[in-house]
């Protein structure tokens, strides 16, 4: 590693601690104002952090201290449900060198489900290539999503600097971190071609399945189970930035190897009775709980083979035993009624595999044993398993 002049460890240093004091001024300025009313409503399309005169005034000190920077900008995602405001640009990466060492500095902003986010390093046409070798930096290959970190201040060659209380945690999550926007312009086109259905019980049902689903998420990250929306609430979010209205209930789904015994206990705790549970732990487990106004929460766990994974289902009357195939997925950040929570990252496949080609057209009749076309028959459950694998509430 060659040498480093002192003048530029000191200014890499001083800018390094500039950025997570702006991070932290964001961060309180913003935390403060909204916990005690003073902050804009974000259902009116308000900006959140510093203003833009705040982030030049960052990048004219870099500049004077001999620095070359290059800021990014982009839209803010923020805004997008709100179709007169979505051309809005914000901040989302500033870059700045000296000789042949630079600084990145990524902006991270807030979002409703009490979380940070920051923006994909898209370089727009009039921007340099060559400017820093763009490949190698970490962050800003694709947006990500990142727990609230508490910060701590800390000393690094006598200059004080601030840093997350818990790096550890900040570090495992960057190759997590991914997010996927909900597609709002076409949801909007969705809507167009298909009326919304705001009749008072659509409404109802919306406002309790969304407390389900967050309540659900809280028990859940309480025991430190991983989970993502599925079926037919991943199709809501994925084609409509919205819960089904005639769904009738809340999809989730768990990695088999996630499995906790005492999910059920846990959910029960939380209010939720256990309305039915089949299969078992080795093969087609699927889980359901009764949330109120008749709202139910189904969790479909997913077992993995060489080319594929699949979840079970199971017919109470019959003992009939069935498998739904998907590709083989990743899991993304997105953002759902105001909550960070897991999406399938090849999202597409997910849901055609499920829905088939014509999943943008609403079917509100579904038979969940035949209508899939990733279902497959698996057999019968043998008489002897059935007070095991079949169990009624």
């Amino acid at each position: 590693m060659s040498r480093i002049n002192k003048n530029v460890v000191l200014a890499l240093l001083t800018l390094t601690s500039s950025a997570f004091l702006l991070f932290q001024l964001y961060y309180y300025k913003h935390y403060l104002s909204t916990k005690n009313g003073a902050g804009l409503s974000k259902s009116k399309g308000s900006r959140i952090g510093f203003d833009s005169t705040q982030w030049e005034g960052w990048f004219r000190i870099a500049e004077n201290m001999g620095f070359q920077c290059l800021k990014i900008e982009s839209k803010d995602p923020r805004l997008d449900g709100i179709d007169s405001l979505s051309g809005t640009e914000i901040p989302l990466h500033y870059i700045c060198k000296l000789a042949t060492h630079a600084i990145h500095l990524v902006v991270f902003h807030e979002r409703s489900g009490n979380y940070l986010w920051h923006g994909h390093l898209r370089l727009k046409r009039h921007i340099d290539r060559k400017f820093v070798p763009f490949r190698k930096l970490q962050f800003g290959r694709y947006p990500g999503a990142f727990d609230r970190p508490e910060l701590q201040q800390v000393a690094v060659d006598g200059l004080e600097v601030l840093i997350p209380k818990d790096p550890m945690h900040f570090l495992e999550e960057i190759p997590h971190s991914r997010f996927i926007e909900c597609r709002y312009k076409e949801a909007r086109a969705f809507f167009q071609q298909y009326l919304d259905d705001n009749t008072v019980e659509a409404m109802a049902f919306r406002k309790s399945a969304k407390e389900l689903l967050q309540l659900a998420a809280k028990t859940l990250n309480k025991l430190g189970v991983q989970f993502w929306l599925s079926s037919g609430t991943c199709l809501g979010w994925y084609r409509q930035c919205n819960i089904i209205p005639y769904s009738r209930d809340v999809d989730l789904g768990i990695f088999i190897q996630d499995y906790k015994p005492d999910i059920i206990l846990a959910f029960q705790d939380a209010g939720l009775p256990l309305k039915h549970k089949f299969g078992k732990v080795e093969d087609s487990l699927e889980l359901s709980f009764q949330g109120k106004d008749d709202v139910k929460l189904d969790i479909f766990f997913f077992y993995e083979e060489t080319d594929h994974m699949w979840n079970g289902g199971t017919q109470a009357k019959t003992g009939k035993k069935f498998k739904y195939l998907f590709p083989k997925f990743t899991l993304c950040w997105t953002e759902f009624v105001d909550m960070k929570v897991h999406v399938p990252c090849e999202t597409i496949e997910y849901i055609e595999a499920n829905y088939g080609k014509t999943w943008k057209i609403p079917v509100k009749t579904w038979d969940w044993k035949h209508s899939p076309p990733n279902v497959q028959p698996n057999g019968i459950w043998p008489i002897s398993e059935w007070d095991e694998v079949i169990q009624l509430y």
